[in-house]
């Protein structure tokens, strides 16, 4: 059986989270924007360590997904920062973003129920999802850590307000 069945996702749907993708990421880096360098690659004894390291861990996740929706390329994890400067990477992830849209408005509904299948590194074990599966699953681990990071905000007395989905729907 396919994880995610034929019809589960629309093509609407991915536009929707790729427009409160590009919303929260530029709500995140403009509070990111006003801690300093160090505040931002403080080890907080998070997954990445750092928020900065999490930003890049998100931002590095996005380009292989999107290298994998548009060019058929492996999904290749990459590991350590990809910008030590926070503007370079403030830069690239603006540019992902709108390239995450940009995808987003060419998704048809039969690709989204393409057949994928992957050998996940940990178990050996095959495994038959579809391209919906991916793209559900990159919108869900963008919305995951960048949870982690509203919480390390918070954590260090910085509120970056609301996060809900449905307060990113223009007025």
């Amino acid at each position: 059986m396919l994880a995610t069945m034929p019809g589960m996702i629309s093509p609407r749907f991915c536009e929707t989270m790729a427009e409160y993708n590009a919303w929260m990421n530029a709500k995140m880096y403009a509070l990111c924007g006003g801690l300093s360098d160090t505040e931002r690659k403080a080890d907080r004894r998070a997954f990445f360590g750092s928020i900065h390291s999490t930003l890049n861990h998100i931002l590095a996740c996005d380009l292989m997904f999107l290298a994998m929706f548009t060019s058929g390329a492996d999904f290749d994890e990459h590991s350590g920062d990809l910008h030590a400067d926070f503007a370079d990477l403030r830069a690239q992830r603006e540019a992902v973003d709108a390239q995450l849209l940009q995808w987003s408005r060419t998704v048809s509904p039969n690709w989204l129920d393409t057949a994928s299948t992957y050998v996940h590194h940990e178990d050996g074990i095959e495994r038959h999802v579809t391209e919906g599966f991916w793209v559900l699953h990159m919108f869900n681990h963008q919305t995951h850590h960048r949870g982690q990071i509203t919480t390390l905000l918070t954590q260090a007395g910085h509120d970056i307000g609301s996060t809900d989905l449905h307060m990113s729907v223009p007025a």
